[in-house]
């Protein structure tokens, strides 16, 4: 599918608010180690880029899912990884399951918010012995009278120190491990929520990251997302989302590395001239980066189509697959064509994307 007119109409938005909003910041955000979630989600959510495929009825602009592609995909223009990660959890990692699944009363109190930009989310699943393993979660959340009792602990958590509620995976019985567990929603100003550490990170240095623990946290059972014990269904197919958010995400920086690859070694001079050989060593070590980047454009072209007409099992299927092949090939670009030239100066804008993970589906939760 093509994007169409009102796409692109869309996108010059986006793209306007990164030169002036995002990118000028960058550096700053990311010398400090997070950067202002509120006022610039707050600044998103007043131009509708927070709930482009939400429901109308609560704040969303009602498209399809192909504008949340698109907007995934211009992210990439964003001279960081952490904060167009950031955004992307709070639009396709922590409220997926909550529109599609939750009750109007739970999607008015933490969804609404969300999209209108005046609370941050974040999602709580990965645990420090359950990180891709989601079966083996620890976390309890203890049913007593009309409330859940939270115990239990999550890491890694994007957005997780200024975030005003978690959606939080737990096991709510002691059922089989995939009917065991529910998502809830835990406002992170409850007695008993502690963001015990902010974590120091090597790449993504400019989204918070946190390790929260929970004590004896009480929540409403009402704060429950859909069904109970259907949590791990819910958080499989909320993994759809973002995996094909994380592949589209990578395409302009993709791009970005691959061009700035190629410009710097046509310039580079070493002994007084020019190497002749530099632009055909970039367009070979890019090659290979270019290929996972056109692998990557044509499962999402079919992708978006399974958006439009609607399809949530292929958008799911294309996200599993699309999820991998892009970061790799970038990062063998700039390791085999920029060699020392910057690659451990941390002010340096490439040498800053090469240290994102290249596996995007243990980033962020």
């Amino acid at each position: 599918m093509l994007f169409t007119a009102e796409h692109e109409d869309v996108r010059r938005s986006l793209q306007r608010f990164i030169a002036s909003e995002i990118n000028p910041f960058v550096d700053e955000w990311e010398d400090a180690g997070a950067f202002p979630a509120h006022e610039l989600f707050k600044k998103l959510g007043d131009l509708g880029f927070l709930g482009l495929n939400k429901p109308a009825e609560f704040g969303g602009q009602g498209l399809d899912y192909s504008y949340a592609l698109m907007m995934a995909e211009e992210l990439g223009a964003i001279r960081c990884g952490g904060v167009p990660m950031a955004i992307g959890v709070q639009t396709d990692m922590a409220t997926p399951a909550l529109a599609r699944f939750g009750s109007d009363e739970v999607r008015r109190e933490f969804l609404a918010p969300a999209i209108a930009g005046d609370a941050v989310a974040c999602i709580g699943v990965s645990e420090p012995g359950a990180g891709s393993d989601v079966a083996s979660i620890r976390t309890t959340a203890r049913s007593d009278g009309d409330d859940y009792v939270i115990n239990g602990g999550k890491m890694w958590i994007t957005n997780g120190a200024q975030a005003d509620w978690i959606c939080l995976l737990a096991n709510t019985s002691d059922e089989q491990v995939h009917r065991n567990k529910s998502l809830i929603c835990v406002p992170m100003n409850t007695k008993g929520v502690t963001v015990a550490r902010k974590l120091d990170k090597l790449g993504m240095r400019s989204s918070d990251t946190a390790q929260i623990f929970f004590d004896n946290v009480r929540v409403p059972r009402r704060n429950r997302i859909g069904d109970e014990g259907k949590g791990f269904a819910y958080q499989m197919i909320q993994f759809q989302e973002e995996r094909l958010w994380g592949a589209a995400a990578c395409l302009k920086a993709h791009e970005y590395i691959i061009n700035e690859t190629i410009e710097y070694t046509r310039n580079r001079k070493a002994f007084g001239q020019k190497h002749p050989r530099q632009p055909d060593r970039a367009l070979q070590a890019c090659g290979d980066a270019d290929r996972s980047g056109a692998v990557a454009l044509a499962d999402l072209s079919r992708g978006r189509s399974a958006g439009r007409r609607g399809r949530r099992d292929e958008v799911g299927h294309h996200g599993q697959v699309e999820s991998r092949p892009v970061g790799p090939g970038t990062h063998r670009c700039l390791l085999a064509v920029l060699g020392r030239h910057g690659l451990y100066e941390r002010d340096a804008g490439e040498p800053r994307l090469s240290r994102q993970p290249p596996d995007l589906d243990r980033r962020r939760r």
